[in-house]
């Protein structure tokens, strides 16, 4: 594919990510997305992207997933996902229901999902906690588990002008974080790519603000 037809078709592409639908549905196919993934970025693109787009995940079964032994391990194509908006200088965070008693703040919540997920973790490299640094937003009770929007809300305050990415397994948590202000994608489903590539997520960064507003984050 020529370079220059990628750009039309990833302009196209993300017109329909930010203004029209879900990202999933209609908005984008698989052998583009791969296409996208493929195709060269400049240390110049990764600098203008640079803290301008943050990528929020569900973990369990979009990241990690618990097989019926109790082992723990990176979901497919998870690793090398993560390592690519690594490279890109992407943060990223985790927005995911723990139960509220395992703390009184995020920190301390974080602090035992890590040791839920290391405890029977299998894989020759560790689960990459140290990329979420302080964004791993936990519930305070169970009224703010999701799908109610509390979390989604509180990782969009503490976001700046950041556009916000929230990829998760299940169609409903896709479904109820795009109104609040989220460019959405379901991982994991056949046929498409298992993440939204980073190259369109690095992309996502150039666009004005428009009509994917952060309503819920007011």
């Amino acid at each position: 594919m020529k370079r220059t037809s990628i750009r039309g078709s990833l302009r196209r592409t993300l017109f329909i990510l930010c203004g029209t639908v879900t990202l999933g549905a209609t908005a984008l196919s698989a052998p583009s997305a791969a296409a996208f993934e493929r195709a060269p970025h400049s240390p110049a693109e990764d600098s203008r992207s640079r803290g301008c787009v943050m990528v929020y995940f569900d973990l369990g079964e979009t990241l990690v997933h618990t097989a019926e032994d109790d082992s723990v391990r990176y979901m497919p194509g998870a690793e090398e996902h993560l390592r690519a908006l690594r490279a890109r200088h992407i943060p990223v965070g985790l927005i995911t229901n723990v139960p509220s008693e395992w703390g009184s703040t995020d920190e301390e919540r974080a602090a035992e999902l890590r040791k839920v997920i290391n405890k029977d973790w299998e894989g020759d490299r560790p689960f990459a906690w140290s990329d979420f640094e302080d964004r791993i937003f936990t519930p305070r009770t169970e009224a703010e588990r999701k799908p109610a929007p509390v979390l989604w809300n509180r990782a969009a305050q503490s976001s700046g002008s950041c556009r916000l990415v929230y990829q998760a397994e299940t169609a409903d948590e896709v479904q109820e974080a795009r109104p609040l202000g989220y460019v959405a994608y379901q991982t994991g489903r056949p046929n498409w790519p298992a993440y939204l590539p980073a190259r369109l997520i690095a992309a996502l960064a150039h666009l004005p603000h428009g009509g994917a507003e952060r309503a819920g984050a007011r």
